[in-house]
């Protein structure tokens, strides 16, 4: 506080608002419209799929490793370096849990309906399995070769029996995306010993994404919900809809920094959101606190003029709190590596943002609803005073 000790400011933020509230206005219009027509991009939390945590034992960069799995037969997969550059590790994102797929189903079916006559077959391609059901009993090692020489992996075949109507069951299982992907990293290798270790690998299906993205979302309209009812109660009706905009302002703000930085949109990037209206509300209140108590230091000033007061009172607190806060996310900015660093990047995005939607959104709201007010008592008082014709 000493930085800025025996200065009183008095800068017009108020008599800037329009401007900012226009501009404001037409970012989070483009924003809006770009998240309906591109969408975010999903990570794996959300849009299901599998992600492996290679590190090799040479040094390599992510675009040799993205090369490698290419060759292959992996163009889709994501190739993310994490650590020390000298740590050689990766993350490998890559959509689907199973190597089943519509069109290797297909051509498994196919190769399975060559060894024989079949009752049924059908592929469930939620869980990665076949079900058949054949005339004829079949080896384990017949129905892995059949399937596997389609290019799907087989993890199991699970010999179910002979059904009471007729004919013999089983089950095969195919291989997860990690085996794929493990395949693809070897390919080229003389030795036949890889050169890479699998540290760590994850499965996240459609339908939990789908769950979690919507459970995320949930909370996220929960929570700014419940601070409108706070703000409400805890100081007047005019104020709650300019906390609930600007909150509102800040999650559009820093959904943007995910739409067009292309960041990986997953449950961090809500936790980011959920952290980011917490840390807006908290502005504002403090700034609402001062204009209560200058609405009764000042009485008689214009209401516009007492919320300048008010902002130029607590701009000097608002600066330090929201450098310090900045200040702690250098180390992440600097030392984070993937979703770690896009959650310090959309932080530091939702400090900038937050600090200006209390000054040029929330205030301007506030002084609307209040000129609004004055207007229609105004008007009620002009009719009240209308001598009554008979």
């Amino acid at each position: 506080m000493q930085i800025f000790k025996n200065q009183q400011l008095n800068i017009d933020f108020i008599g800037k608002r329009k401007p900012a509230v226009f501009i404001s206005t037409v970012l989070n219009l483009i924003i809006l419209v770009g998240i309906a027509v591109w969408g975010f991009n999903l990570g794996v939390d959300f849009a299901g799929g599998t992600v492996v945590e290679v590190k090799f034992n040479k040094d390599v960069s992510a675009a040799d490793v993205r090369k490698r799995a290419e060759a292959g037969g992996l163009p889709d997969v994501s190739v993310q370096s994490i650590g020390a550059a000298g740590e050689n590790s990766f993350l490998l994102r890559l959509g689907g849990v199973t190597q089943l797929t519509e069109e290797s189903a297909a051509k498994a079916k196919e190769a399975l309906q060559a060894l024989g006559p079949t009752k049924s077959l059908y592929p469930d391609l939620a869980n990665g399995i076949i079900n058949l059901r054949s005339e004829q009993p079949f080896t384990v090692e017949q129905i892995s070769k059949a399937v596997e020489g389609t290019g799907t992996g087989v993890e199991e075949v699970r010999v179910l029996g002979q059904a009471q109507s007729g004919g013999f069951d089983y089950q095969i299982v195919a291989s997860g995306m990690a085996d794929r992907i493990r395949a693809a990293l070897m390919t080229g290798l003389q030795d036949g010993q890889p050169d890479f270790e699998m540290r760590r690998t994850e499965y996240v299906g459609p339908q939990v994404g789908k769950q979690l993205r919507n459970r995320g979302v949930a909370a996220l309209l929960y929570s700014m919900i419940a601070i409108l009812v706070y703000v409400a109660f805890r100081f007047d009706f005019k104020f709650g809809p300019g906390a609930l905009l600007a909150m509102l302002h800040d999650v559009v703000m820093v959904a943007g920094f995910y739409l067009f930085s292309r960041a990986e949109f997953g449950l961090t990037a809500i936790a980011a959101l959920l952290t980011i209206v917490g840390y807006s509300v908290n502005d504002t209140i403090v700034i609402y606190d001062r204009i209560r108590e200058d609405m009764n230091k000042f009485k008689g000033k214009p209401f516009a003029e007492v919320i300048n007061i008010a902002i130029n009172d607590t701009v000097v607190r608002t600066i330090l709190t929201s450098g310090t806060t900045a200040l702690s996310l250098i180390g992440l900015l600097i030392f984070g590596v993937g979703e770690i660093r896009d959650f310090a990047w959309a932080m530091l995005v939702g400090i900038i943002v937050g600090t200006y939607s209390t000054i040029y959104i929330a205030s301007p709201l506030t002084i609307w609803l209040d000129e609004r007010e004055a207007a229609r008592q105004a008007r009620e008082k002009a009719r009240m005073d209308q001598p009554k014709t008979a």
